[in-house]
């Protein structure tokens, strides 16, 4: 058997497309879905109901994604024990090849490959993810692909999810390179923002998260990935990638600048991109 956890604020425009790629598949009797619907005020928790038994809702009345994450693992009986975002579609297969490659018992966490839909999106966004997946970081899973798969000795390497804002990220650093792996083979769809500002925004949350880690947490840093910055400057020797190459430096520069100074109404519990979700989420129905 394998536990999905899925995490879900206000999500029901999109939770219908993320749960209909696993339910009312012959392979569904191998996985057990949990829906943790935190400070929903919409009808998400009523949608994923609908997908009957397979799919185990809880309804919290706090609208945080880390409690979200820790509600599941109480009720998650089984390994391995796959976290996926509620926005992100990932089939059945992908979600089984995930589990294959943990049962081999030489990684603790693995990722699928992320597949960066940009349908609809503005060029200055397209411009940007066309640099983002010439580098490094693109081809990491944990923290890119919006799913993230533990063996039961990957989720012993921590107790319960901190309160912080890039659970993800914390969950990637837990293991040393030769722990985790993405797969290549394997994909996840993750749906861009449409528009630069929102793109801003949500790299601003980005580098908010990995500044609190790094405050909070700071051994973990041991386990990070390669660094973009070699590839980045290699990138400026072609004239023809340097109106993406600005573009993605801008806005990569203005979100940090944005998460130094921080909020002056303190850290928002679900920024989130609702762009994507509000124009492409009949994309997958």
């Amino acid at each position: 058997m394998i536990s999905i956890v899925v995490p879900a604020h206000n999500e029901s425009s999109v939770i219908a497309r993320t749960l209909s790629q696993w339910v009312g598949n012959p392979a569904s009797d191998e996985i057990r879905v949990i829906v943790v619907c935190n400070g929903c005020t919409d009808d998400t928790a009523n949608v994923a109901r609908r997908f009957g038994p397979t799919v185990n809702v809880v309804e919290s009345d706090t609208a945080k994604k880390t409690h979200a994450l820790n509600l599941g693992d109480q009720i998650a009986a089984v390994f391995p024990r796959i976290y996926v975002d509620a926005d992100i579609v990932i089939t059945v297969d992908a979600i089984l090849a995930l589990a294959r490659r943990l049962d081999q018992g030489d990684v603790l966490a693995v990722a699928p490959t992320a597949d960066i839909n940009l349908a609809g999106c503005s060029w200055p966004v397209r411009k940007y993810f066309g640099i983002r997946s010439r580098l490094p970081s693109s081809r990491e899973g944990i923290g890119g692909s919006g799913v993230y798969a533990l063996s039961e000795a990957g989720r012993g390497r921590f107790g319960q999810f901190p309160d912080v804002t890039a659970d993800d990220t914390y969950v990637r650093l837990q293991f040393r390179r030769e722990e985790r792996e993405t797969l290549p083979g394997v994909r996840s769809t993750v749906f861009a923002p449409r528009t630069l500002l929102q793109l801003i925004a949500v790299r601003t949350r980005a580098y908010r998260g990995t500044f609190e880690l790094a405050r909070r947490f700071p051994a973990l840093g041991v386990n990070k990935a390669e660094a973009n910055n070699r590839t980045l400057i290699a990138l400026f020797k072609e004239p023809r990638l340097w109106p993406g190459l600005l573009i993605y430096c801008g806005v990569n520069i203005v979100a940090r600048f944005r998460a130094t100074r921080g909020s002056r109404h303190g850290a928002h519990l679900w920024q989130r991109d609702e762009t994507s979700r509000a124009a492409l989420s009949d994309s997958f129905k």
